[in-house]
């Protein structure tokens, strides 16, 4: 039986909303673990560690890749408060997921490991907050560490925020130290959220999930008027309207209450099954006497890095079609179109924010819808000019236009790196190696150094956050951002099975890297493909250029073994009759490539590649 968590609304004056950002692994899921202990929403026998980590996934590789709303109370010098936390994700996949928890907060605390301190994705996430122009809070986190080292650590994030190393709060998400001294300061220094509770009402949806059995659970934050049960609603993008059948606050299970008033988070159901009716950034008002003017909602995100996505059995294509559907509500950082392949079948082209964003992806898709997926090699965005001044955007190897070109344009990245001053050649050298080129370095403190460089995207999504760890033994820390298009020589390598392209394989590549990337496929499916009754050539070419080539030897049956002695003539014949037979199948045979060779082939496992070298 539902409960009402409230009977009347909360003045916006004694609310505080707020979100925790860090680096990854900088601590905020435990110091959301024990803001939720200490304002007793969550009693001690049901916590667990990362509590508002809510899904399998997060918890077994122990990140957040979903943002997390909760609704807390606060008593702080008599008065009582309430306080909306946000926990945001923070690996640079996700950062349009802490944009977005940005926009729903008027403070956010600054999280920085007492042992690491400031890290890549820490300067990445406080620029976002200064661009929303939020009320930071600087904390340092995990003081009770052997290696902790806060009075430093303190001076530099002084020196970046500019503040005094004193107002710098020290905490131990762990054990508890500091957060009761930490949530007053939020109540006296984040401001009360600002809006009209008379005028018409206006809520921004931050986000959604899709609910098997109540339909799309849309999360808002109210700015102006209130929002009531029973009340009919209208979305001002699409028009649509619904009638309210539950409105409530995440506390930290969804409570039912009376309503949301100015400056409220929680969460509302219409009942409404179509994902595509709930849109992240629009805008609801009421339908009578509604508000006019919508809010300024969020910058669309734009992908980086596309993957074609394929069920191994084609019946299940409008399985996929449904869960993309139903998982785009839960991710608006998703896109996705239909798309054919010829060795594949019917799949749909995704785009995404980054690697790791495309592995959780397919990783849901297959654990919470049941599906079993091949991804294609992932590719980034190139924009090509013909000669005749036509422009083609190439998300797929296979839009590839034929034709002569003038000119190639691949995206490119603004690269933060932060590591250890003793790093720095490495880094350079690594980076270099990628087409990186140099824009600045800087000193954070004496130990300290953090370099810019400009690189292209498509050598940043393959492995190079990893030989990057593997250089600089872990202490490196890399963010990256959109910086517009370069001009540059990429060829495309087709891949052809006797003679025949076969599109799924194909890859835009630098010039330099087209005979590494050729010999690389060729060798590996000369192990995949199993030998047919014909020799079958594997080549890789670049227009009409061969660059590599293995061969599958043919299976041959002895025609020889009944051949004891005797002339030779006799066997030459039974030979060459075997050739010519051979010759023939060749002409009329295909090469069936099995779907575990496409799996294998398609796989981004580099590693085996690395041990070869």
């Amino acid at each position: 039986m539902a409960t009402f968590a409230d009977k009347t609304f909360t003045p916006p004056e004694r609310i505080r909303n707020f979100c925790i950002i860090a680096h990854i692994d900088h601590g905020k899921s435990t110091l959301a673990d024990r803001v939720l202990q200490l304002t007793g929403v969550v009693d001690d026998r049901s916590m667990r560690a990362q509590y508002l980590d809510r899904m399998d996934i997060e918890r077994e590789r122990g990140i957040t890749i979903k943002a997390q709303n909760v609704r807390l109370p606060w008593v702080h010098e008599g008065t009582e408060y309430v306080l909306h936390l946000i926990d945001t994700p923070g690996h640079v996949d996700f950062t349009y997921e802490v944009s977005r928890a940005l926009e729903a907060c008027e403070g956010a605390i600054l999280l920085v490991d007492a042992a690491q301190g400031i890290e890549a994705q820490t300067l990445a996430n406080l620029y976002l907050a200064m661009e929303n122009n939020l009320t930071v809070i600087p904390v340092l986190n995990k003081i009770d560490l052997p290696a902790a080292d806060p009075d430093r650590y303190a001076a530099e994030i002084a020196h970046i925020i500019g503040c005094e190393a004193d107002e710098v709060l020290r905490v131990s998400a762990k054990t508890g130290v500091g957060i009761k001294e930490l949530l007053d300061k939020v109540v006296r220094t984040i401001p009360a959220p600002v809006g009209d509770s008379d005028a018409p009402a206006r809520a921004m949806i931050f986000d959604s999930v899709y609910d098997i059995y109540r339909g799309v659970v849309t999360y808002i934050r109210v700015v102006d008027g209130k929002i009531t049960p029973r009340e009919r609603i209208r979305m001002m993008s699409t028009g649509a309207t619904h009638e309210l059948l539950e409105v409530g606050i995440i506390s930290p299970e969804p409570k039912v209450s009376v309503g949301l008033g100015v400056g409220e988070v929680g969460y509302l159901i219409t009942g409404v099954k179509d994902v595509r009716q709930s849109k992240v950034g629009d805008t609801i008002t009421s339908e009578r006497k509604g508000a006019t003017e919508a809010l300024s909602g969020y910058r669309e995100p734009q992908p980086m890095v596309y993957a074609g996505l394929y069920p191994l059995d084609g019946s299940d294509y409008p399985a996929l079609r449904e869960a993309l559907d139903k998982l785009q509500l839960n991710d608006a950082a998703l896109t996705y179109e239909p798309e054919t392949s010829a060795a594949l079948g019917f799949g749909f082209r995704c785009g995404f924010l980054g690697l790791l964003h495309l592995e959780i992806t397919r990783d849901r898709l297959e654990r919470e819808f049941g599906l079993e997926l091949i991804s294609t090699a992932p590719n980034v965005v190139n924009r090509v000019v013909m000669e005749d001044g036509v422009e083609h955007i190439v998300t797929n190897p296979s839009d590839w236009p034929g034709g002569k070109i003038r000119d190639i344009y691949e995206p490119i990245t603004k690269c933060t790196v932060i590591a250890p001053a003793e790093f720095v050649g490495t880094i350079m050298e690594l980076c270099q190696a990628r087409r990186g080129q140099l824009g600045g370095m800087d000193y954070i403190s004496e130990t300290r150094v953090e370099l810019r460089y400009t690189m292209p995207l498509a050598e940043i999504i393959y492995d190079f956050f990893d030989s990057l760890k593997s250089r600089t033994r872990g202490y490196a820390s890399l963010d990256y951002e959109e910086a517009g298009e370069q001009a540059s020589d990429l060829v495309k390598v087709d891949i052809l099975l006797q003679g025949e392209p076969v599109d799924a394989f194909s890859a835009i590549v630098h010039k330099d890297a087209a005979y590494a990337y050729g010999t690389r496929m060729a060798s590996k499916l000369r192990e995949l493909i199993p030998r047919q009754q014909f020799e079958v050539p594997i080549q890789a070419a670049v227009g009409s250029r061969v660059i590599a080539r293995e061969t599958i030897r043919a299976i041959r049956k002895d025609v020889l073994a009944k051949c004891y002695g005797g002339d030779i003539t006799r066997k030459r014949k039974l030979l060459e009759k075997q050739k010519e037979g051979k010759k023939r199948m060749k002409m009329v045979g295909r090469v069936e490539v099995p779907q575990e060779a496409f799996v294998a082939a398609l796989s981004t496992d580099e590693a085996g590649d690395k041990k070869k070298k």
